[in-house]
């Protein structure tokens, strides 16, 4: 069959990146479909980008103790500037490969076929051998409550707030709330951050969720956990949470940040047998093809865990891969590293006590708390620690966990150590590898030599 296009993909985020560039490297005729007025998808313009742009903002403002005197409006007119930035690269990378950029939202008329509302007026079909589904995903929006309201905001919408709030409620301690509760606070805004589980972020290793949990509460967020609302009402002057614990949380602003939901629907897909699951994520084998239609393809978060930009990006170009020459030998690595932008932030990869002691798994653990390190304290970032566990007879490398500033930069070294294989991956590497001097990378010593004296 004649085409317009060898493969279509469907948003530009990281993963439509990824899988626009591989299949467009390969030499195929590549279009990219987006319902943004510019490419980047969701991580540049409502997620990833602005998001930490606003913790970094934050961060100098506390630095410069400057905190009280800017608002949260003036951060978002930053922010743009670097999404403007961000627009203008990544419009480059498509350029300078010859990728088509068609702007309007794509459904499947058929198998082949998809038609494009175009946003600046009117409808295309366009055909393609091979689809790639990038749309990622928004936040999750209970029918019970009316995100139209103004006071009412999700973490899409809060990037519209015209004002600074004196107050505000973020309901969901996920990595979202927790992030944006540092956030606001950091401007010295009062924050209510409400949670549904007994721990913030409990899939983290103990000691980083007490030292979290310790910090934002001595920041002056005020956390109540295991409660759950019944209702959320609101008016002019503010908005209103009522938890079955029969409490009231009143604030100016109500930030929902209670998950989120695949950007699948509306598409078309119930046409040609593409199934979804109940929050929206698209059903694909382990090759990213969609099980209904092999030659159509969904990456990052359109298809749930581990919804993470960095591993969308890496799904894109396997995708684009398989999609291309029929296989594709790489998979996404087995230990992805988290990186969560509270303030201080924390980043950690592999196994967490937790775990270890579940599985009856020896091992011991050696630290590095951040104010003996000397150039945590040439830069006065004494908050935080990083925590190596390794396993007690071979002294490999199980887990890495770290809490303060520039964890999610730190967490790297760690994460190819862990990656060797043999006595490449054990704590020796630390304590006999040479570190400049002085730098963050020599808590990595530190820690390993910590750890030796517990065994030795």
């Amino acid at each position: 069959m004649t085409c317009d296009y060898d493969i279509i993909v469907i948003g530009t985020g990281p993963g439509g990146e990824g899988a626009a560039m591989k299949s467009a490297k390969e030499g195929k005729r590549v279009a990219v479909i987006d319902n943004f007025k510019n490419v980047g998808g969701n991580s540049t313009h409502r997620g990833t980008i602005p998001s930490k742009a606003l913790r970094h903002y934050v961060q100098q403002l506390i630095d410069t103790n400057a905190h009280s005197t800017t608002s949260f409006p003036e951060l978002l007119d930053r922010a743009a500037d670097l999404i403007g930035d961000q627009v203008n690269l990544r419009t480059g990378y498509y350029e300078r490969n010859d990728v088509d950029i068609i702007l309007g939202r794509a459904s499947f008329f058929d198998e082949h076929t998809v038609e494009v509302a175009l946003i600046n007026g009117g409808a295309e079909r366009y055909t393609a051998r091979g689809f790639i589904i990038a749309t990622g995903s928004r936040p999750y929006q209970p029918p019970d409550i009316d995100f139209s309201h103004p006071r009412i905001r999700d973490s899409d919408s809060i990037l519209d707030l015209t004002e600074t709030p004196r107050i505000i409620t973020i309901y969901g301690a996920g990595v979202i709330g927790c992030e944006y509760a540092s956030i606001f606070r950091g401007l010295r805004i009062k924050v209510n951050l409400i949670n549904s589980r007994s721990q913030l972020l409990s899939y983290l290793d103990d000691e980083i969720i007490d030292a979290l949990s310790y910090h934002i509460s001595q920041n002056g967020v005020r956390i109540r956990h295991n409660e759950e609302y019944d209702r959320v009402e609101a008016n002019d002057k503010e908005a209103r949470v009522f938890l079955k614990s029969n409490k009231q949380i009143v604030s100016d602003i109500l930030l929902w940040a209670e998950g989120r939901t695949g950007n699948s629907d509306n598409m078309g897909l119930e046409n040609i047998g593409i199934e979804t699951d109940e929050r929206g994520s698209i059903l694909i084998n382990d090759a990213y093809q969609t099980l209904a239609q092999p030659h159509i393809y969904a990456v990052g978060d359109v298809v749930g865990f581990p919804s993470l930009a960095s591993a969308a990006y890496d799904q894109g170009r396997f995708a684009a891969t398989h999609l291309v020459f029929g296989e594709c030998e790489q998979h996404l690595v087995e230990d992805i590293p988290t990186g969560i932008y509270t303030i201080p932030e924390i980043s950690s990869i592999g196994f967490t006590e937790k775990e270890l002691t579940a599985q009856k798994i020896p091992y011991e653990v050696g630290h590095a708390y951040f104010r003996h390190i000397a150039r945590a304290q040439v830069t006065d970032r004494l908050t935080g620690m990083l925590k190596i566990i390794f396993h007690r007879e071979t002294f490999e490398i199980l887990g890495i966990h770290c809490f303060g500033s520039q964890a999610s930069e730190i967490i790297h070294i760690g994460q190819a150590i862990m990656a060797q294989e043999g006595e490449a991956n054990t704590l020796m590497y630390f304590i006999n590898t040479t570190f400049n001097y002085p730098t963050m990378a020599e808590a990595y010593r530190v820690a390993a030599l910590n750890g030796l004296n517990r065994v030795k």
